[in-house]
Formats: structure tokens, sequence, C-alpha cells
């Protein structure tokens, strides 16, 4: 699952004590396990091996540039959702052919600049967007290529705000409409329309919706094929599931078997968005308690660290297993789990500084005893964690670190007061 352990009561991230990172960096600090990233990307590779497939780790999970540039050199492409994660792509040395675009509000600027670095395929969510490109490809003299992004209409169980392939969202058009948008603009000279695009949502628990994606994806490539349209790729975006609890996730090679015999023999290239599946086990955030405190009959924990340095839990109403980075051994966790109670521990809520209601990582949660000045370890935070992270309360952002197995280095310098007012002078 990922490089973050116990050994005789302390944490361990890889071979490195994460007490030792936070003695000479402080808190919060996210700390990332080079070793997870890529182990998570290699079993992505050995799992679609039999298909002609791209891997586009999904730079909105976390996007930091030195974890951009190793997945890179580890033969990674990148799927992007904005001009400046093109930007960041870029500076860590990414390919461009090896970059898929999407989002739904792409500006003039940003399709222009995606335009001239000559990106893989743009992910087009509607017609008017279609119209958009093919007008600023004209003017560029470019010849992109693009794959029209589709609803299938297949809901995979997650949170309300995670969910992109039902009818109802924002994003690409309704599978039933595909094959008029492929007549009106599959045989336009100046964008290749060559391509199907699906995305879920994220946080997939189980493979099923994916095989109900494909099996009408590839109904529908067939009748465009009939048509007269060459499909040479699927793209079958991300959102596949992470362990934010343990052994919660069908893993890549789960999901691979499932997929891999529908596609084999369709004459396909196959790209996948990977995102969670491969960050978010790679990190923690580690946040030192200020104090503890009692309500009535709860009782709070309070870090450090707060909803702007990681929102998923008031956001999401996200889990995300916590507990202190060294323990007596009777309390090393076997499982991370939101039932664990082990016999001595309290049931608290984990709670930051942000003068908001919603500024909680846990509650009712069962925690060993702490004290102030102890450190507690968020797991599972390297996707949408420091990536979602916001200036609120006018708190700067924690500083990133990578360890490389007995070795770390900041990749993020914590900001200080002055970043915080240096764009308004």
């Amino acid at each position: 699952m990922d490089y973050f352990n116990y050994k005789n009561g302390k944490l361990f991230a890889e071979n490195t004590d994460v007490e030792r990172i936070t003695a000479e960096i402080g808190t919060p600090v996210y700390i990332y396990s080079k070793a997870t990233f890529k182990e998570h990307l290699q079993k992505i590779k050995e799992a679609y091996s039999e298909l002609d497939t791209t891997i586009c780790y999904s730079v909105k999970a976390c996007g930091n540039i030195n974890i951009l540039k190793f997945m890179a050199d580890a033969g990674s492409g990148f799927d992007i959702v904005s001009g400046g994660e093109l930007y960041r792509v870029l500076q860590a040395g990414g390919e461009p052919s090896k970059t898929v675009y999407a989002g739904v509000g792409k500006t003039d600027r940003e399709i222009i600049e995606a335009l001239n670095a000559q990106i893989s395929y743009f992910n087009i969510e509607s017609e008017a967007e279609m119209e958009n490109l093919i007008r600023l490809a004209t003017q560029q003299r470019k010849q992109p290529k693009a794959a029209l992004r589709i609803n299938p209409d297949v809901d995979p169980k997650t949170h309300t705000y995670t969910t992109t392939g039902k009818k109802e969202t924002k994003f690409g058009v309704d599978i039933e409409r595909a094959r008029k948008v492929f007549a009106d603009y599959g045989k336009n000279k100046t964008v290749k329309l060559c391509a199907i695009h699906i995305h879920l949502g994220s946080a997939g628990k189980t493979v099923e919706p994916y095989v109900e994606a494909v099996e009408k994806t590839l109904v529908l490539i067939n009748q465009l094929r009939s048509d007269g349209f060459a499909i040479e790729a699927v793209d079958m975006g991300g959102g596949y599931g992470a362990d934010y609890t343990t052994g919660t996730s069908p893993t890549a090679a789960d999901y691979a078997a499932a997929i891999v015999p529908l596609l084999a023999g369709k004459n396909l290239k196959l790209i996948l968005e990977p995102g969670a599946s491969i960050a978010a086990n790679t990190a923690i955030l580690v946040t030192q308690v200020l104090y503890l405190k009692s309500s009535g009959s709860k009782k709070y924990v309070i870090v450090d660290a707060a909803m702007n340095d990681l929102i998923r839990p008031p956001l999401y109403g996200a889990f995300h297993f916590i507990w202190p980075t060294k323990v007596d051994k009777k309390f090393i966790p076997t499982r991370r789990d939101r039932d664990l109670q082990l016999t001595g521990t309290d049931v608290v809520d984990v709670v930051g500084p942000v003068c908001e209601s919603a500024d909680f990582f846990a509650q009712d949660r069962a925690l060993p005893p702490v004290k102030r000045g102890d450190f507690v370890s968020i797991f599972t935070a390297g996707a949408y964690g420091f990536t979602m992270s916001s200036n609120y309360n006018a708190r700067p952002r924690p500083a990133e670190v990578l360890v490389d197995g007995s070795k770390f280095s900041i990749i993020r310098k914590r900001e200080t007061y002055e970043d915080l007012t240096s764009l308004e002078k």
C-alpha cells in the first residue's frame, strides 16, 4: 500500500524517522514517499501491459514539479486541466506528446498554449468547445487531435461532488448525442476528432461501474466506426479508488483483470488518468498537538494544521486515518480503519485553529492518549491535499518534503508571512 510503517513504536517514512523530519522542518508538513509513487505507477504499467497503454498521471491530484519530474523520468504522461498545470508539466520536463487536456472551461489563452506545446489530445466537453478549438487551431495553423468526452450515465457510487459520469453533470456530452457530434465535426480537417474520453468520477470502490462504462463505450465506438469515423483511442480517465481505509479498494490488477479482456483486439490505444490511486497513499500530513480541551461530553485535540492545509474532511466528509507518530507498542495499528478502537484509546475530535466549525480532521475518533507537543500523522494525504490548500485565515501553507530511503529533501519551502502579501504591493 505504501512505505509508512511503525518500527519499535516510531513512524517511519521509508527508512526515515518522521520525527527526525519534524525536528528539522517543523509542522505542519507534508511528507511524501518517492518509493510509493514509483511502485504505484509500476503496478498500473504491469497491469495493463497487454494493451497499448499510456498512463497520464493526473496533475491536479498532487502537482509539485519535483514529483512530476521523477514521474516523467519513470515514463509517466500527464493529465492536465488548466494552463497552470501544463506549465508545471513543461517545467518538470514532461512530454507534451504524452499529455491530455480535460476541463469544461478552457480559456482561449490556455488552448493556444496547449496547441503550441503540441499536446497529445484535447478532451472535448461540448460542441461549443469543439467549435472554439477549431477556430483557434485554424488561427494558429495547428492540427490537434481531440477526444470527445461522453457521459456513459454510470454511477460509481461516490460522493456527489466527485461523481462526473452521469447525465446530470456539467462534464462531457450524453452518450446518445455523441454520434451527432461526430457527424457534425468528425470529418473536420483542422481538428482530428478520433478518440473517446470517459471519466466516472473519483474514489471508485468497485470494478463493476468501469466495466459497464467500457461496455457502453465500445458499443458507441462500433457505431462510430460503422459511420465511417476512425476511432484510434479510448481514454478511460481516472477515479480508481485508493485505500484510505486498509483493503477497501480494488488494485490496479483487479481493474485490469476486468477491463483488459474487453479492450483486447479492438485496435484501440488505451489512455488512463490515475490520480488518487497513485498519489493518495504517498504522503502523510504531520501536525503537532497544541492543546487538549473538553467541552461538555466532547474531547478535543487541537493541532497546528487546519482545513486550509487539508480540506477533504470538511469538503467531502472524507476519512483519513490519524495516529500519533510515536506510540507504545500496544498502540501500533494493524489497520487504518475508522472503527479501530484499541484498549486505552480516547474518543476525540481532532480539530485545527481556523475560525470555522468545519475545521476538523476527525470527529468521534478513537486515538491513543496524546499531550501538548506530540505529533500526529494524518495518513493518505497525498492526493488533493497540498494541491487544494489555501491561505485562509492568512495562514502560510506547509512545507513539502520528499523522502527517498533514508534521505529527505524539502521540495517546497514553508510559506512565510512575507509570501502572503508579496503580490499585494
